[in-house]
């Protein structure tokens, strides 16, 4: 006998009363039904459940919070129903001992259950429970399980839960949630009664601060912002959990019942706090989430609460946001969460301001005045300044920027109710445009520091994180140290700045749709500024010593800070967002009141603002048209020193995983590169004296080291002048022996790898006879040994060897030093060269089993090819990119020696999961290649092989006429 699903009620009520009703006909018409048989009937009803709750919640578009009330309810039923049937078979005698209640707590107890979440059961008895209940406890419970349900569970007595939750906040707060499913009803009550005694005992204050001390330590570990791109919805700050602890706090400071809806109970009108509109919105942002984790958990089909880069464009399409203008739906979705986030994070601040003033048994007007204060409009509640009644920051706008004048001056906090206030009147702060004392204060707050860290004081953090390998890690100032981050958090999360600079406005929650970037546009612009700050306080890791000393005495700091924080500011508006961000930086400076070299400054500064970093890393640096073309832009070496501090820092406001020791020394060599031309203390132009120079440094170090006279004389005459321009004097002593030991051994292939810590990289150099397809071998081997290529040179010496030198990196970005892997490293390339192993196969091999999960293969990440003649005056150069992946070096480069080319040096980015690779390249000829024709030939070769490659790990097919009609050709070859 079976239920027809057509016969399943949309009533959780009625749905329970059929399913008792059904399996007690069962059982009369049945007595001996077996377990399994009965587990059937009750895994359809589950099925049942789910399949309604789904179809509503899909079909019809239900909200996710009255689906995951609805669910509760359904699962309420379904437990009460087995719960009474198991309770049943208890033997009648000793009822007292028997006495138990099935109590709902945690999310279940909240009545807001989503799909695959726990259900959290406290089986409450007596204090004495009889062996026969703990095994109808065991029973029940297996009978969930076998049932497919997660099952969180605790069996205490009353004096049990009281005593833990005296010694344990969070069981307090798990109790707060109890919630009564079946059972003995007055043992519940008893409990109730009892539980709200302890209340007395932890007190009101004490609980908001362990609530408080829960945050501070989630945010930690899951974010110390709203605005990561792939935000835990739940746990992260503005998430699900922060709505939950106020009404945790709510109900333990308010007494409010557990059905209370908080955000319009009386009790929380008593308090002030907020007005109508707000409880909509803070009531909107609570469905709006529980309907993204509804989303999100029905698409994983498993417990998710992180809204991972391939997650958001399938929720933003089932929830009907699509393109609009410049912005593509998952944009749109995920700006719509961030505002959330924020609405969530600065209202359930405000609320549990206000309740803890309650708890302190304060009123708002309970302020003191203080003699520092006298005159200024301002007084102290809590000890943190908060503005008098005459104060209108409606009317006074002006006030909202004296108050963080005040707070900076006097090192005060704000309290969070004039956070508040500041929020409510956020768009009066329009008429502080072009006002002269706003402007001026702003720039002040924008460019406070910390307090500066001593040398005595940076020394000894140095030594304490030495054993925790911080080197590449900075250290903060204390926690309550308030600096421009500080203020800038307030003025963004207020809206204040985005009111204040109407252009800041659509970088609030603007997406940044990759996995290089961990913030959104407004936040890591933030962050970059933040991290100026303490580099100039002296809160920087060691290989940022050379940025520390040249922003000491910056003559133009208003102008760096400022440019720092509107660096991005043209994203998303769909064209060069360098351009437009350098447009809108003359207006926005105006109306600062900046002078005229001021804003020139700051508008150069973010046209050019990736200047620096695209050269270090994608061209060569030893090429003299390289330095000379920026020397020409740059133009002076103040401007040298601001464009080289703000790339320091949007680099290392992408996130902490970017910015690396490797990176620090190519910066470096760019800058004192540049420097040397821009001061005339060497020309560019001047080759053959540097190359004289620098042979003669050779001789001399190698004279120094015991080298024969005959020795140093063929390594002398090995080496074009190219090849003199490229390297230290280390690497240089380095060649020599590695050239020496092979001449006189007389072997035919020679390995080197040396590991340089202070720079983060492994150098391999490889000395052996030219072959066709040197190059991709060797990136093959070394991509099979799992070593990432950064940088290389590739030099044919006069004798007709080869000396490639490349510079390798291990997965966490940093030095390969580990013996057996740089062993490894060497029998790879050397088995390789010697054809004793198929690198193709090998790379087949391991990519073939390497799964791109479905998060890295939702990025999209168009192959691209750019053939530049105009970068250098001796080479090709092609700029590569795609997917970052196993073998894209290899692939690459074969096919660039399929088209009869030499690879002169090659340079190697990734930014997330895309690879930016850039090749100086020569024809067979030893020239640049200057026919149209065989250029467009070069560069359809290579787009054919990025994109099979793409297909295969996408599995979407492209058309082929894409290699064309993607990519103009006018647009991709610069002659």
């Amino acid at each position: 006998m079976k239920q027809s699903l057509l016969n399943f009620s949309s009533n959780p009520e009625k749905a329970t009363e059929s399913l008792r009703n059904y399996v007690q006909k069962i059982l009369n018409n049945n007595p001996d039904l077996s377990r399994e048989e009965l587990l059937q009937i009750f895994r359809r009803h589950l099925g049942r459940i789910q399949t309604q709750i789904q179809s509503e919640f899909e079909i019809s578009k239900i909200p996710g919070l009255k689906a995951a009330t609805e669910l509760a309810e359904y699962i309420d039923g379904l437990i009460t129903v087995i719960f009474d049937f198991i309770y049943k078979t208890l033997p009648s005698t000793d009822i007292a001992t028997h006495s138990i209640a099935l109590v709902a707590t945690g999310g279940y107890g909240r009545k807001a259950l989503a799909p695959f979440s726990d259900i959290d059961l406290l089986f409450l008895t007596s204090e004495r429970p009889s062996s026969n209940l703990l095994n109808t406890i065991e029973q029940f419970l297996y009978f969930l399980w076998d049932l497919g349900l997660k099952v969180g569970h605790a069996t205490r007595s009353i004096s049990e839960c009281l005593s833990t939750a005296q010694k344990d906040i969070t069981i307090l707060t798990t109790l707060l949630d109890s919630r009564f499913v079946s059972g003995d009803q007055k043992l519940f009550n008893q409990f109730s009664i009892e539980f709200k005694r302890t209340h007395e005992t932890v007190g009101d204050v004490r609980y908001i601060q362990e609530k408080r001390k829960e945050k501070k330590n989630r945010y930690k570990k899951f974010g110390e912002t709203p605005y990561l791109v792939e935000p835990n919805i739940k746990e992260g700050l503005g998430g699900l959990r922060d709505l939950q602890t106020i009404h945790w706090e709510c109900r333990y400071i308010l007494g409010l019942n557990q059905q209370d809806n908080i955000f319009i109970n009386p009790y929380i009108g008593s308090l002030n706090v907020l007005n109508e509109q707000e409880v909509r919105r803070l009531r909107r942002a609570h469905n709006f989430l529980w309907t993204v984790r509804f989303q999100l958990h029905y698409i994983a089909g498993r417990a998710e609460d992180r809204l991972t880069f391939d997650m958001q464009p399938i929720i933003g399409g089932r929830m009907g946001y699509t393109r609009h203008g410049q912005q593509v739906g998952v944009e749109r979705f995920m700006r719509h969460y961030f505002l959330t986030a924020r609405e969530i994070t600065r209202l359930t601040y405000v609320i549990e301001a206000a309740l803890y003033l309650h708890a302190q048994r304060l009123k708002i007007t309970d302020y003191q005045n203080n003699k520092f204060l006298e005159h200024t409009g301002f007084a102290l509640l809590e000890n943190q300044l908060f503005p008098t009644p005459k104060i209108s920051f409606d009317n006074q706008p002006i006030y909202m920027m004296r108050m963080l004048k005040i707070a900076q001056t006097q090192k005060r906090a704000i309290h969070p109710l004039a956070i508040h206030q500041m929020i409510r009147a956020e768009r009066q702060t329009n008429l502080l445009r072009g006002d002269k004392e706003a402007s001026h204060i702003f720039l002040d707050l924008l460019c406070d520091i910390p307090k500066v860290l001593t040398s005595k004081a940076r020394y000894k953090r140095l030594s304490q994180n030495k054993n925790e390998r911080q080197i590449a890690v900075p250290f903060d100032p204390v926690s309550d140290e308030q600096y421009n981050f500080h203020w800038l958090q307030i003025l963004n999360t207020t809206g204040v700045l985005g009111q204040f600079i109407p252009e800041w406005r659509h970088m609030v929650g603007q997406m940044q749709f990759d996995t290089y970037h961990v913030f959104t546009v407004d936040q890591h612009s933030i962050e970059a500024v933040k991290l100026l700050a303490l580099l100039e306080a002296g809160y920087y890791p060691e290989d940022l010593h050379f940025a520390y000393k040249l922003i000491q005495g910056l003559q133009s700091r208003r102008a760096l800070y400022l440019a720092t924080l509107l660096h991005d500011s043209g994203k998303g508006k769909g064209s060069d967002h360098s351009e437009l961000g350098s447009q809108m930086a003359v207006n926005i400076c105006a109306r600062l009141h900046m002078s005229a070299d001021e804003s020139d400054t700051v508008s150069w500064l973010i046209l050019h603002h990736l200047l620096l970093s695209s050269t270090a890393f994608q061209r060569d640096i030893d090429d003299p048209k390289t330095i000379l073309d920026l020397v020409d832009t740059i133009q002076s070496p103040e401007r040298l020193r601001l464009l080289f501090l703000l790339t320091v820092s949007d680099i290392r406001a992408v996130n902490d995983k970017v910015w690396n020791a490797w990176k620090a020394t190519l910066l470096v060599e760019l800058y004192n590169r540049i420097s040397e031309v821009l001061e005339g203390s060497l020309a560019t132009a001047e080759q053959d004296t540097r190359v004289h120079q620098s042979k003669d440094s050779i001789t001399n170090l190698l004279n120094s080291k015991e080298f024969n006279s005959w020795e140093i004389d063929d390594f002398i005459k090995l080496g074009y002048a190219s090849y003199w321009l490229s390297f230290d004097q280390d690497t240089y002593l380095r060649h020599a022996e590695i050239i020496t030991k092979a001449n006189q051994s007389s072997s035919p292939l020679t390995v080197h790898t040396h590991p340089i810590h202070d720079r983060g990289v492994t150098e391999v150099t490889i000395y052996t006879q030219d072959h066709s397809g040197l190059f991709s071998k060797i990136a093959g081997a070394l991509s099979i040994a799992g070593a990432s290529i950064v940088d290389a040179r590739i030099h044919t010496l006069t004798n007709g060897m080869i000396l490639d030198t490349f510079w390798i990196q291990n997965a966490s970005k940093d030095v390969f030093d580990e013996p057996h892997r740089l062993k490894r490293v060497e029998e790879l390339i050397h088995s390789t060269l010697e054809q004793k192993t198929d690198i193709e196969q090998c790379i087949y091999n391991y990519s073939h089993h390497l799964l791109y999960g479905r998060r890295m293969r939702a990025i999209h990440v168009p192959p691209r090819v750019v053939i530049d003649n105009q970068a250098s005056n001796s080479f090709t150069v092609i700029e590569i990119n795609g997917r970052d992946r196993i073998g894209l070096l290899y692939d690459v480069t074969k096919t660039i020696k399929e088209q009869n080319l030499q690879i002169s040096s090659a340079h190697i980015t990734t930014y997330g999961i895309r690879a930016v690779d850039v090749f100086y390249v020569k024809d067979a000829f030893g020239l640049k290649i200057q026919d149209k024709t065989k250029l467009s030939l070069i560069r359809d070769a290579i787009l054919q092989k990025l994109y099979q490659a793409e297909e295969k790990i996408t599995g979407q097919q492209s058309e082929k006429s894409k290699v064309t009609q993607n990519q103009p050709q006018s647009e991709n070859i610069n002659l």
